[in-house]
C-alpha cells in the first residue's frame, strides 16, 4: 500500500477533493453510492491508510507486518475488494475486523480466506462483538422473514436472505486491544444502530473507523422492519468518539471526513440529533401522552437536517421516535381499541358498510390525495382495499395513493413500503403480479436488479405533503450497492 506517487497521495486520484466538495454542499453523495470510484481501486489516505469507496465501505490498514480491514464489504464487492487490495499490496490479510454484522458489512472475507488455504497459511483472523455470532444465528432462523422485508424495503422481488456467514474467530465485550506490527486497533463496543456494534480507534494514525454508528445520512435508529435500535448509547458512543481528537473518519457508508474540526463538528450535530429526538420523546412519555401525540408532537431542531450529513434519506427522525416508544414502552400505543383489536378485514368492512361502500371509502381517498392529504388518504385507500380486495377500482386508487406517497418520501424506509404497496394494488388493477408491476419503470428495474435506492438529497429543509413538521428534503437519486441488515 506504500506503493503510489506523491500526487496520488495528496489527493486519493480526485476523491478527496471530491469529498471536500462533498463536505460544502457542492456535491452530492451520488457519485460515491452508486459505485463512481469503486472501479479506481483503493483511495490512499496516508502512508498506512487506503479505503475502499462502496456502498459500504472498507478501510485497509498497512501494519508493517501484514494488513488489517476493517469491514469487508458485500457479497457484490467482495472481488472487487480482493482485486483492489491485491493491486497495492502482496501482504496477508493478517486480521478483519466487524464493526456490526448486518450483511453488507460481512461478505468480502471469503476471496481471502480461499487465497490463503491455496497458499497453505493462516486466514485472517476475524474480530467482532459477542454478539455478532448471536445475530447470524438470528437470520439463519429468520431467513424467510428478512427475505420478505428486504424485498419490500429495497424493491427486489427476487431478492433471497443468505443462510451461510463467515463467523469472527475472536470476540470481546467491552473493549479490546488488538495490536498488529507497528500499529494499535481498539476495539470498542456500543450499542446504536445495532446491539453488536464495534467502532475501532487507531492512535498511531488518529483515524477513527465508525461503522454505521456515522453513515451520512439522519442516523438508521427507526428502521420500522427491523429490530430495536438505541438512540441513547448511540448518541454517548458519538459523544465519546468526539473526544478522541480524530483526524481522520472513515464511516461505514459516506465519505470520509478529514480535519479533526469537521469530525467534531459532523459527529457532535449527529449526536445532537439523537439527543433531541430522546428527550422530547421521553418528556411526552412521562407526560402521559399517547404514541400518536408523541409522533406528532417531536420536532427536529432547526438546521440539523439541512446538514448533508444528516439528510434523512435511508431512515428518519419520525421512525426514531416510533422506535423509542418501543425500546421504553412496549409495543402498546395507548390506544385502547388496539390493545385487542378485532381483524383489520372485519373493521374495514364495516367502515366501509358505514361510508356506504368500498369504493365510496377509495374515492374519498382520491379527492384527499388531489387535496394533498396524503396521510388521510392512504388511511382511507388501505381500509377501501381490506374490504374489497378484488375491487379492481379500488386497487387502482390505493395503487396511486402510494406511489404518490413514495414519490414524496426521502428515506428508504418509506419508499420502499409505498412502492411496494402501489405494486400490490396496480397487480390486481392490471392482473399482473407484484414483480411485474415493480420492473414496470426504468428506475423499478434498477431497484430489482439490485441498485439499492438510499437517495442523495438535493433540496432540504422541505416540508412533507401534510405538514408533519419533521423535514422532509426532496429525493435527488438512488445508489447501487446491497441491503442493510436487519
Amino acid at each position: 500500500m506504500t506503493e503510489h506517487n506523491p500526487q496520488e497521495h495528496r489527493d486519493g486520484g480526485g476523491y478527496v477533493a471530491y469529498t471536500d466538495r462533498v463536505w460544502s454542499g457542492q456535491e452530492s453523495l451520488l457519485a460515491h453510492f452508486t459505485g463512481k470510484f469503486t472501479d479506481g481501486g483503493l483511495v490512499p489516505l496516508g502512508e498506512r491508510t487506503a479505503f475502499f469507496p462502496a456502498f459500504a465501505n472498507v478501510a485497509v490498514f498497512d501494519t508493517g507486518d501484514g494488513l488489517v480491514l476493517v469491514d469487508s464489504g458485500d457479497f457484490r464487492t467482495a472481488a472487487p475488494l480482493h482485486e483492489s487490495v491485491r493491486g497495492r499490496s502482496t501482504a496477508p490479510v493478517r486480521a478483519v475486523v466487524y464493526t456490526h454484522g448486518h450483511v453488507d458489512h460481512v461478505f468480502g472475507v471469503g476471496p481471502f480466506d480461499r487465497e490463503a488455504a491455496d497458499a497453505g497459511t493462516a486466514r485472517p483472523e476475524v474480530f467482532a462483538h459477542e454478539a455478532v455470532a448471536a445475530r447470524f444465528d438470528r437470520y439463519r432462523e429468520t431467513a424467510g422473514y428478512n427475505t420478505w422485508i428486504n424485498r419490500r424495503q429495497f424493491g427486489v422481488p427476487s431478492l433471497e436472505w443468505p443462510t451461510e456467514y463467515r463467523y469472527p474467530d475472536t470476540t470481546y465485550r467491552d473493549r479490546l486491544t488488538v495490536r498488529r506490527g507497528e500499529l494499535t486497533f481498539g476495539l470498542v463496543h456500543a450499542r446504536g444502530e445495532t446491539d453488536d456494534h464495534t467502532y475501532v480507534w487507531i492512535p498511531e494514525l488518529k483515524t477513527l473507523c465508525t461503522g454505521d454508528l456515522f453513515i451520512w445520512n439522519s442516523p438508521n435508529a427507526g428502521n420500522p422492519q427491523k429490530v430495536q435500535r438505541y438512540p441513547v448509547e448511540w448518541a454517548r458512543a458519538l459523544r465519546d468518539m468526539q473526544e478522541l481528537g480524530a483526524e481522520v473518519l472513515l464511516p461505514g457508508h459516506g465519505v470520509p471526513i478529514l480535519g479533526s474540526d469537521r469530525i467534531h463538528q459532523a459527529l457532535g450535530d449527529t449526536a445532537e440529533l439523537l439527543e433531541s429526538l430522546c428527550t422530547q420523546t421521553r418528556d411526552l412519555m412521562n407526560a402521559g401522552a399517547r404514541l400518536d401525540e408523541v409522533l406528532h408532537g417531536v420536532k427536529v431542531p432547526a438546521g440539523l437536517l439541512e446538514k448533508p450529513y444528516l439528510h434523512p434519506a435511508y431512515d428518519e427522525p419520525e421512525f426514531v421516535v416510533r422506535n423509542l416508544w418501543r425500546l421504553w414502552g412496549g409495543w402498546y400505543d395507548q390506544n385502547p381499541a388496539h390493545l385487542k383489536p378485532a381483524p383489520e378485514t372485519a373493521l374495514a368492512a364495516e367502515l366501509a358498510e358505514a361510508a356506504g361502500g368500498a369504493r365510496a371509502l377509495a374515492d374519498r381517498a382520491g379527492r384527499l390525495l388531489g387535496n394533498g392529504e396524503l396521510r388521510l388518504a392512504s388511511h382511507l385507500a388501505e381500509t377501501a382495499a381490506l374490504a374489497a380486495p378484488a375491487d379492481r377500482e379500488v386497487a387502482r386508487i390505493r395503487a396511486e395513493v402510494f406511489a404518490r406517497r413514495a414519490e414524496r418520501e426521502t428515506s428508504t424506509m418509506a419508499r420502499g413500503v409505498f412502492h411496494w404497496a402501489a405494486a400490490e394494488s396496480a397487480a390486481v388493477a392490471a392482473g399482473t403480479d407484484v414483480a411485474t408491476e415493480l420492473t414496470r419503470s426504468d428506475e423499478g428495474r434498477r431497484r430489482a436488479a439490485g441498485a439499492i435506492s438510499v437517495g442523495a438529497v438535493d433540496s432540504p429543509g422541505a416540508v412533507d405533503d401534510d405538514g408533519c413538521g419533521c423535514g422532509s428534503p426532496v429525493v435527488e437519486g438512488s445508489n447501487a450497492g446491497t441491503e442493510q441488515g436487519a
